[in-house]
């Protein structure tokens, strides 16, 4: 299976989205980190502008939500047409009507994960899901070192999807980068966000194109 490569433009230039796009053609899509100051000490973007980045991009968006009353927003993004909406387990009364809610509207659901929560309780409920998102590092704030302990929820979850052979992507996110996708893809996951390790390339699409050698490389090693 051929791993996903959704670079973070958390690690954009802000002012220059349409010109950054550009540069991430070789992505499998762009994941959107939408910040409230309220769920993570952060603040970043709300629906108008990720709704005028759908318009800019030709590339399908990875919405990830770290905001309160996901039950209340979310809906929002999967109405103007985002391919991917992940909200938090931690944010969310009732996760799986939320879930098909979002997959009613048209969008693929997403359920992400604080390293502290365990995902056990989760694992019963990935069918009504596309996609689990394992945080790997505290959501908030790009640049920070991948935590290693949540790599064994990541194994736990690649165990469940196997055994059930549920058609789920395994997302991993926070601090990814040539010096760890591959061991992490050993782990399990499938679908690896990448901020600062491909924007800090010059050549961006090459930076993608090893990112996802390396990750396809650990995922066979794996099965």
């Amino acid at each position: 299976m051929p791993s996903r490569i959704n670079p973070s433009i958390l690690s954009a230039d802000f002012v220059n989205f349409e010109s950054e796009f550009r540069t991430l053609e070789t992505a499998d899509l762009i994941h959107i980190d939408v910040m409230d100051n309220h769920f993570v000490p952060n603040l970043t973007f709300g629906l108008p502008m990720v709704s005028r980045m759908q318009q800019i991009t030709p590339k399908p968006l990875d919405i990830h939500l770290m905001i309160d009353s996901a039950d209340r927003w979310a809906p929002g993004y999967a109405e103007i047409g985002a391919y991917s909406v992940t909200f938090h387990a931690e944010a969310a009364e009732d996760a799986v009507a939320l879930a098909r809610t979002l997959r009613s509207i048209g969008s693929r659901a997403g359920l992400a994960l604080k390293p502290g929560t365990p995902v056990e309780q989760y694992l019963e409920l990935l069918p009504e899901f596309d996609q689990i998102l394992i945080m790997t590092v505290e959501p908030g704030f790009g640049g920070q070192a991948l935590i290693e302990h949540t790599l064994e929820k990541v194994r736990a979850t690649r165990r469940k999807i196997d055994a059930e052979q549920l058609d789920v992507w395994l997302q991993v996110d926070g601090g990814i980068d040539e010096s760890n996708i591959e061991r992490v893809a050993e782990a399990g996951a499938d679908t690896f966000v990448a901020g600062s390790a491909v924007f800090k390339s010059s050549d961006r699409a090459h930076q993608i194109s090893k990112l996802r050698d390396l990750a396809n490389l650990g995922f066979s090693h794996s099965h």
